[in-house]
C-alpha cells in the first residue's frame, strides 16, 4: 500500500466522527483533500453539514463538491474540525503550514471544539522538528522580522537555516492573507512550548506552525492499520 492509500484510510475513518447538522472546519492539504472528497460523496448521498474552509484552495474543491459552506463570521463556533499536519508526536503536538494555510487553519481549529488530525505514518514523530517549522510574517520590514525569528529561536536552542518560501513562479509565495512564509529548518525541536512562546513577541509575526494543546486525536493511517490517538492533557496519550 501506498502513502496515498493511508491516507485514504485515516480520511475514511475520519467520517465516522461526523454526525448529522455539524457545524465543521475543512482544512488543506493532500489529506485533508481526500476527506473534502469523501465528504461530499457523503453531502450528495443526504448528510447535513454546514462547514468552513481553512483555505481558498480547500473552499474551491467544496464547493465544486457541493458542500454548503460558511465563514466564521456567520458560524463562530464548530462542532469539529478535521486537518492534516506535517507532523505530529506522541503528544499530539503539531507542525503544520505546508500548504500555506497555517493562520487559518489555527484560527479555524481554535474556533471549534474537538480537532482531529489526520495523517499517514510518516507524520508521526517521537520529536518534532524534521519538517522546517513554516513562520507567517507580514511582507513589512521583512528581514529585520527574519533577523529576530533567528535570534529569539537561537535563545530556545534552535538553530538552522530561515528561508523565505518561494512560489512554483520564483516570487515570494504569498498566503490567503497577503502574508509570507520563513520556512525554519531547525531540525529536533527541543522545547516546542518555549520555541512557541519566543516567537509570539515577534511583531512581524502573524503566526507559527506549532499547533500546541489544540488537536484532541490523531487518526494515522499505517501499513498495520489506522491507529487512533486521544489527547489527555496532563496525562498520558494512548493509542486505542
Amino acid at each position: 500500500m501506498s502513502a496515498h492509500d493511508f491516507k485514504a484510510a485515516a480520511a475514511r475513518h475520519a467520517l465516522g466522527f461526523v454526525a448529522p447538522r455539524m457545524r465543521l472546519g475543512l482544512g488543506t492539504g493532500s489529506t485533508a483533500a481526500i476527506f473534502v472528497e469523501l465528504l461530499g460523496a457523503e453531502v450528495r448521498k443526504g448528510l447535513s453539514v454546514l462547514c468552513v474552509p481553512t483555505s481558498e484552495q480547500t473552499r474551491v474543491l467544496a464547493d465544486r463538491l457541493g458542500i454548503p459552506l460558511t465563514t466564521l463570521d456567520e458560524t463562530p463556533l464548530l462542532d469539529l474540525t478535521i486537518d492534516g499536519a506535517d507532523e505530529v508526536d506522541g503528544e499530539l503536538r503539531l507542525i503544520k503550514g505546508g500548504g500555506g494555510a497555517l493562520l487559518r487553519e489555527k484560527i479555524v481549529a481554535t474556533a471549534s471544539d474537538r480537532m482531529i488530525v489526520i495523517a499517514d505514518a510518516s507524520k508521526k514523530v517521537d520529536k518534532l522538528g524534521a519538517f522546517p517549522l513554516p513562520v507567517e510574517v507580514v511582507p513589512f520590514g521583512v528581514t529585520a522580522t527574519r533577523n529576530m525569528i533567528e535570534m529569539l529561536a537561537a535563545d530556545s536552542g534552535c538553530h538552522g537555516d530561515i528561508v523565505l518560501r518561494l512560489a512554483a513562479d520564483g516570487n515570494p509565495f504569498v498566503t490567503d492573507g497577503g502574508n509570507l512564509i520563513f520556512d525554519c529548518a531547525f531540525g529536533a525541536i527541543d522545547d516546542p512550548e518555549s520555541l512557541d512562546e519566543a516567537l509570539k513577541f515577534i511583531p512581524g509575526v502573524v503566526e507559527n506552525g506549532l499547533f500546541l494543546g489544540i488537536a484532541d486525536a490523531a487518526i494515522i493511517g499505517g501499513p498495520e492499520g489506522v491507529a487512533v490517538i486521544e489527547a489527555k492533557y496532563g496525562e498520558s496519550q494512548e493509542a486505542v
